[in-house]
């Protein structure tokens, strides 16, 4: 309504204009209480991310904490400066020439053994040969370790550049070998295992570290 000059509001009108006076500040009131609860949300959300992010960060960092030379092993056994000489055909008696049973590094057949799970023993020249590629040898003897303890074995290696195989006449129940170095396990639940991986598999320290551990020779009874 047009307000006409000169003329005084009557109480109807000026109820009206204090009536739409109320809606429109109620109105600006609930728009910027709607504004102030998009910007709280989109805080939290925000806030929230970069807590996740900083969560995310700590758990990472953490567990990469531990540099692979700086883990250590109680009970691990090391070879160092041994020599990696093809000597096809001729076989090699590791125990007498290096001290070591089963192997870890040392002259070698030039076919290495594919990596996998077999159920037989397999020829240590050519396990050796995947030690230098960066292979972990895990070994263990089948009259001393049960069904499930190699089924065990199975699901704590990781699925390439390992070999798992039966050994006659090990030291102890299972030895896990890399190249230049060795470490004797109590059993498959032995903590050890888990750091000796950490440390060695795939290790930048072997010869020849990521060459094939596929496309050679396949060992006999060979089941994964």
């Amino acid at each position: 309504m047009t307000k006409t000059p000169g003329r005084k509001q009557s109480l109807k009108e000026q109820r009206k204009a204090q009536r739409a006076e109320k809606v429109a500040a109620y109105q600006r009131e609930q728009a910027a209480h709607r504004r102030n609860r998009r910007i709280g949300i989109a805080s939290a959300i925000v806030g929230g991310a970069a807590v996740l992010g900083l969560i995310t960060t700590f758990v990472v960092t953490g567990a990469r904490s531990e540099r692979p030379q700086d883990i250590t092993i109680p009970g691990l056994q090391e070879f160092p400066g041994i020599t990696a000489n093809h000597i096809d055909p001729n076989p090699v008696d590791y125990e007498a020439q290096y001290g070591m049973n089963p192997p870890a590094g040392g002259d070698h057949s030039q076919f290495w053994l594919n990596c996998g799970v077999y159920e037989e023993p397999q020829p240590d020249e050519n396990a050796v040969h995947s030690l230098e590629h960066g292979a972990v040898w895990v070994t263990y003897d089948p009259e001393s370790t049960t069904e499930a303890e190699v089924d065990a074995l199975r699901n704590a290696i990781p699925n390439t550049y390992t070999i798992l195989s039966p050994y006659p006449g090990l030291p102890s129940p299972i030895v896990a070998s890399a190249w230049g170095a060795q470490i004797a396990l109590d059993g498959a639940d032995d903590e050890r295992l888990g750091r000796f991986i950490d440390k060695y598999w795939k290790s930048p320290s072997a010869p020849e570290p990521g060459a094939s551990c596929a496309g050679a020779l396949e060992g006999s009874g060979r089941v994964a």
